[in-house]
């Protein structure tokens, strides 16, 4: 497993899918926004918590088809299928690379993108607690949708369209953190259903995403 995640991670830095084109995606988001509204502090620190989720979602979905579509391209994948390592573990090692390359960073440098967006002093760390525990669930919903489309030529659009209605949960919840945080509200509801999601996912769609690739490996 640690070797399947080593090789793992080197891929998601090395085939220029997660890691760099992430962070810059996220960046280029950050940036524009202050552009196009205008320089009203105000309204900039109303939006910033929905602004920093709504681009780290998309810039999680930039890398999604990279996940089993390099495996899929080179033949590892039918390795991998034939490994004493359970399908199950496998795409959940694969989930937790592409957060590693992808979430993760995002995660770290929400708090310093968030000085652009005039981010309320209490958002700083209820932006970065919704997203470390947000942005897993992304992982393994993207995951579930790569399986889905492993193999479908130019399949990137697609699994856009599949993987966004399953996003949508988790982005209002994260959001909704980020914002009560920010204002100083209570934040165990939205807290608590966030993690909710994320452990639900987390426990259940490993063996959707497993059950799927065995189906599309026949």
């Amino acid at each position: 497993m640690i070797a399947l995640l080593t090789r793992d991670l080197r891929l998601g830095v090395r085939a220029g899918g997660g890691f760099g084109l992430g962070l810059a995606f996220f960046l280029i988001v950050t940036v524009l926004v202050p552009f196009s509204i205008g320089p009203e502090s105000a309204l900039l620190a109303r939006i910033a918590p929905g602004i920093l989720w709504l681009g780290a979602l998309l810039a999680c979905l930039l890398s999604l088809d990279r996940i089993l579509t390099l495996d899929w391209e080179d033949g590892s994948l039918d390795l991998l299928a034939t490994a004493p390592l359970p399908m199950e573990g496998i795409v959940s090692i694969k989930a937790l690379a592409h957060w590693i390359t992808t979430g993760l960073p995002l995660v770290l440098v929400a708090p310093a993108l968030g000085v652009l967006l005039n981010l309320p002093g209490p958002g700083y760390l209820w932006v970065t607690v919704s997203l470390l525990l947000g942005t897993p669930a992304l992982s393994v919903i993207g995951t579930f949708g790569a399986a889905l489309t492993v193999g479908i030529k130019r399949g990137g659009l697609l699994l856009s369209l599949l993987v966004l209605p399953l996003y949508v949960p988790t982005l209002i919840f994260g959001a909704e953190v980020a914002r009560r945080g920010a204002a100083g509200l209570e934040v165990v509801t939205p807290l608590t259903l966030l993690a909710g999601i994320t452990f639900g996912v987390i426990a259940l769609l490993p063996f959707a995403s497993a059950a799927v690739l065995r189906i599309n490996l026949r």
